[in-house]
């Protein structure tokens, strides 16, 4: 069986439309993935996906033509991730599989126990975006730019929930407390591999609308805390709307 070919499409997608590719996408599909003129792959944005035809192969671009739509724009479970930045590796991997898993929004943050101060950015966004093309996601999460983590707290919305991943938590009935939950989003907070500081941990604790639950006895590195704890959220909330 082909790989399907899905490529993220920033711009309005409608039936009919005539369209071109950039320079990168259109190296993929031609010199890659060896797609030929008249061949078919999809594109996508949060609007839907539509089926779509080569029409040409230019120097720096290919023209393609938008057919059919096949999916509609999908509800999602509005999931943040807070993360103090790590090495590049491990950095990487997490983003691309809580990407896969259904991050809306990464909210990376600077703590007193920080040891990596920087990010890049743009290459974040760059594996967001082929993490979705692999997965079958249809909406591409957000990063925000990194700040501190007083800034990202007092900045939280107030209907949202903090769900903090502590190993010394007896908290095992997370189902109960996302049933309690408001309307705004749901934001998991992994710190740096030295934790929290008392100070962070604090605050976390004393906040309204914020819990925290245990993911094991074993001490995570602080990627695998992030796709155990998500894995875990997503179950969650799908045992709530059953």
């Amino acid at each position: 069986m082909s790989k399907k070919i899905r490529l993220y499409f920033s711009e309005k997608i409608q039936s009919d439309l005539i369209a071109h590719l950039k320079k990168n996408q259109s190296h993929y599909l031609k010199d890659v993935m060896r797609l030929k003129i008249g061949e078919n792959f999809s594109i996508f944005n949060m609007s839907g996906e539509w089926n779509a035809v080569i029409e040409n192969y230019e120097k720096n671009s290919a023209t393609i033509k938008i057919l059919k739509k096949i999916r509609s724009k999908e509800n999602e479970n509005n999931i943040w991730l807070a993360f103090s930045p790590i090495k590049q590796n491990p950095l990487n991997f997490m983003i691309q599989k809580t990407t896969e898993l259904g991050i809306q929004m990464f909210c990376p943050i600077l703590c007193d126990r920080s040891s990596v101060n920087n990010l890049n950015t743009k290459r974040v966004e760059k594996i967001i975006v082929e993490a979705c093309e692999q997965s079958n996601r249809l909406s591409i999460p957000k990063i925000n730019k990194l700040t501190s983590f007083k800034f990202f707290f007092n900045s939280f919305p107030k209907d949202g929930t903090l769900i903090f991943c502590d190993i010394n938590s007896d908290n095992h009935n997370i189902e109960k407390n996302l049933l309690k939950k408001k309307k705004g989003p749901i934001c998991i907070l992994i710190g740096p591999e030295g934790d929290f500081s008392e100070n962070e941990r604090q605050l976390i604790i004393e906040k309204n609308d914020s819990f925290s639950f245990s993911l094991g006895q074993n001490i995570l590195r602080s990627e695998t805390a992030a796709i155990s704890a998500l894995s875990i959220v997503n179950s969650a909330l799908n045992l709530r709307s059953i």
